[in-house]
This record gives C-alpha cells, structure tokens and sequence, in this order.
C-alpha cells in the first residue's frame, strides 16, 4: 500500500485493531473532524456502519485486499467480529483528540 498512489493522502499513521473475542464488541462509534482513515480487513470478517448524518450503510468487510475510505465527519462503528479478526488502520494524520467526535449528537449537529 503506498500513500498518494494507493491511498488517496499521505499515510501518518498505521495501527491494528485485534484481540476482538467478544462478539458483541463495537469499535469505532465515532467520526473525525479532518482526519481520513482507509480501514482493512485483513483478517476474519466484521461489519462496518457508515453514517454521513443523511445516509447510513453497512458493508462486510471480508476481504484483506479491499478497503473503504472513511473521510471527514464519516460516523463509523465496526462490530460483528468474527474469531480472530483483525483490522488495519492508515490514517491521514498523528492521534489527535481534539478531532474526534465522540458524541452522535453532535455528530449530526455538525454534519446537518
């Protein structure tokens, strides 16, 4: 995967997310201000929500070679994980806080 070529930003940051045993996790409900994220599968399976405050869609991530890019004020959740799943991350940007939006109703405060 290369920054600019294959991901439409330059990749800051990279991280996993594994250890998913619980079946009934849910990561994610959160959305950004700036930052983009392009999100992997690479591993099991699980079920990625996408909410743009208008429009909500749920897509199987199943596959390691496919990705969704998650732009800008994109609400997201994945749960649903399958044993052993795991998830690769490449962010636009370092881990900042203060573009995180954490609480759905502002969420569609902002995005309205």
């Amino acid at each position: 995967m290369e920054s600019l070529k294959d991901i439409p930003f330059e990749i800051k940051r990279v991280y996993y997310i594994n250890n998913l045993e619980n079946p009934v996790s849910v990561r994610g409900q959160h959305a950004h201000k700036e930052i983009e994220q392009a999100i992997f599968c690479v591993s099991g399976s699980f079920t990625l929500r996408l909410d743009d405050g208008k429009t909500k869609q749920e897509i199987l991530m199943n596959k390691d070679n496919v990705g969704v890019l998650l732009g800008k004020m994109l609400w997201h959740a994945m749960e649903n994980f399958s044993s052993g799943c795991i998830l690769l991350v490449a962010a636009s940007d370092y881990y900042r806080e203060d573009d995180y939006i954490r609480n759905y109703s502002d969420f569609i405060r902002l995005a309205g």
